[in-house]
């Protein structure tokens, strides 16, 4: 969330800093602004709202200078208005900030004490609570950008006379690809020719440039109307993308990447995530017991530390995050890598934090996803974690060479299978006008068929508005079938297979109360059972394996055109942002 950008140059910036603002959008934001130094004078532009609002600010009062930086921010502390905005500054001072400090109501009516900025950064960073990333200005010296981050990342890049700061490498590909990563408790001091860079202890440290692989191209929607819609319908690619580094299809074997330590040696696994990556754990977590016999429990990273989870021997902690720099997911991360734990992770930025601190690093290739709510990356993540449960099984010698080559084999199916489920649409779009009158929507479904309904509920939520909860179609008896009426759309996840029958008991249980209910089921459960039902919707017969892999595209698309016939701003839904580096 929030993403700050920065440059050090010979020319101009300040269109320069809108543009890498721009390829942070993707993060979530609900201001903007911009900061310049241009003959001893430092001035600033802020906007509520989208960049076309400080852009149009920029063409009324533009803003000269060859050094600058730049921001958007998701609000935390604070309304998101143009006061609020970033960056802020005093009269000597200007800085942006990502993240949240602690320790705010303690340090605000406190002023820097004039001095050196080198002594001013250090000394002030000592002082602050909570995890941030920062890229300061100081008047008098117009010709330095300070970074620091704790907890929230930060980047370096390196051009030809001008140095760069950015949130991720994403940001400023358009401007270098010589990139280096900060690491925790850094801080930085650039000019347009030196970068000089110090470790919490405020002693000097040399940083790695590496080439980046990010692309400065501008990630296009396409034909599609939005982002979400582009990445919904990239599925079948990226997932045989991701697929294509686990699995050897001839040989119809799994191969992880370099392990660390021994699979044979996990006694129990801990899946811990946040948001729809908690969810792809959930359904990963019917695999691992089902294939590897070993237990799974389930942990919301931002509750994890605070439990003080039980450590024994043999536990593997599996992190899951698109971004890798989920804040509570990362903190989780480095709480079991404390406690002696083997450690992997699952993320889409194989330069990540969590990507460089883990000891097992299981990559997804799903692509830049600018989408808030996540899509491509979900299923890429089930690609990964179907491949894994797969692996440890082997390991555990829960299955022989057979049953291997037919899991293999049912994974290898899986791109086409969702190329099938996409012809789900027309479909779904006709129904979706009818679903967006809802006030509340019920999703239920059995085994992991029960994750997938927490996860058409989330998504539904996030770019709907409408209020949405995902139920195990089992305990509906238990309370929410009080909810039952009319004016409740039931949304029920029902594939053929040996779970079928009780989830459509459950259904008609429903549909006994009045309830208006969509059935996502194949042919021959919608040809058993689709009577009667508001919709029936056909998907793909596939084996029960592989199932969510498939059953992901409907859902998706669900909330999709239930939020296009709302009018919501599917790319970019109020309130949410899409790397979430504050706990």
């Amino acid at each position: 969330m929030c993403g700050i950008i920065g440059i050090v140059s010979g020319e101009p910036v300040a269109d320069r800093l809108v543009d890498g603002l721009r390829r942070l959008e993707y993060r979530g934001y609900d201001s903007a602004g911009i900061a310049t130094i241009h003959d001893g004078v430092m001035d600033r532009r802020r906007a509520p709202g989208k960049l076309a609002n400080l852009a149009r600010e920029l063409v009324l009062s533009p803003l000269a200078g060859s050094i600058g930086i730049a921001h958007t921010r998701w609000a935390t502390h604070g309304a998101p208005t143009r006061d609020n905005a970033h960056p802020h500054a005093t009269e000597n001072v200007c800085l942006v900030h990502n993240g949240i400090i602690e320790n705010f109501k303690t340090l605000r009516a406190e002023v820097l004490a004039a001095g050196p900025p080198d002594a001013a950064v250090a000394a002030t960073l000592k002082r602050l609570h909570g995890a941030f990333s920062f890229a300061i200005l100081f008047r008098n010296h117009p010709g330095v950008i300070y970074g620091a981050r704790r907890g929230s990342p930060l980047v370096v890049g390196r051009g030809d006379g001008e140095m760069f700061l950015g949130s991720d490498a994403l940001g400023l590909a358009p401007f270098t690809n010589r990139i280096a990563y900060l690491e925790e408790g850094d801080w930085v001091r650039l000019t347009t020719d030196s970068v000089a860079m110090f470790d919490a202890n405020d002693q000097p440290v040399q940083r790695a440039f590496i080439t980046s692989s990010a692309s400065a191209a501008v990630i296009e929607k396409g034909n599609h109307r939005h982002y979400m819609e582009k990445e919904i319908h990239e599925q079948p690619i990226v997932v045989a993308q991701t697929l294509g580094a686990y699995l050897d299809p001839l040989a119809e074997t799994v191969a992880l990447p370099g392990l660390p330590f021994d699979l044979a040696n996990v006694k129990r696994v801990q899946i811990v995530a946040c948001g729809t990556a908690l969810l792809a754990g959930h359904v990963a977590s019917y695999w691992l017991e089902q294939l590897a016999r070993v237990p799974v429990s389930i942990e919301n990273a931002s509750e994890y530390r605070y439990r003080d989870p039980v450590y024994e021997d043999g536990g593997l902690c599996l992190f899951i995050s698109q971004s890798g720099e989920t804040a509570d997911t990362l903190a989780a991360l480095r709480h079991a890598l404390a406690g002696g734990q083997m450690v992997a992770a699952v993320v889409n930025v194989a330069t990540s934090t969590m990507a460089r601190e883990t000891q097992l690093l299981l990559p997804t290739h799903a692509g830049p996803e600018v989408g808030v709510a996540s899509t491509k990356a979900f299923t890429c993540q089930l690609a990964v974690l179907a491949a894994f449960a797969i692996a440890l099984a082997k390991a555990k010698g829960r299955v022989d060479a057979a049953e291997e080559a037919r899991l293999v084999h049912l994974l290898t199916e899986v791109p086409a299978a969702m190329n099938n489920a996409l012809k789900c649409e027309d479909a779904i779009a006709a129904l979706a006008p009818t679903l967006a009158k809802a006030r509340d929507i019920l999703y239920i479904g059995r085994g992991p068929d029960y994750p997938m309904a927490l996860e058409g509920a989330l998504k539904l939520k996030e770019i709907s508005y409408i209020h949405a909860e995902g139920y195990a179609a089992g305990e509906l008896k238990h309370g929410p079938i009080a909810l039952i009426d009319e004016h409740v759309p039931v949304i029920v996840i029902a594939p053929s297979g040996p779970r079928f029958e009780k989830t459509v008991s459950n259904m008609q249980e429903v549909m006994a109360r009045g309830g208006q209910v969509v059935l996502l089921s194949d042919a021959e459960g919608v040809a058993t059972h689709g009577q009667g039902t508001m919709t029936a919707v056909t998907l793909p017969a596939v084996d029960p394996f592989i199932s969510p892999l498939v059953t992901a595209i409907p859902v998706q698309l669900l909330a999709y055109h239930v939020a296009l016939a709302k009018g919501t701003d599917v790319d970019q839904p109020r309130n949410l942002a899409k790397s979430v580096t504050v706990e």
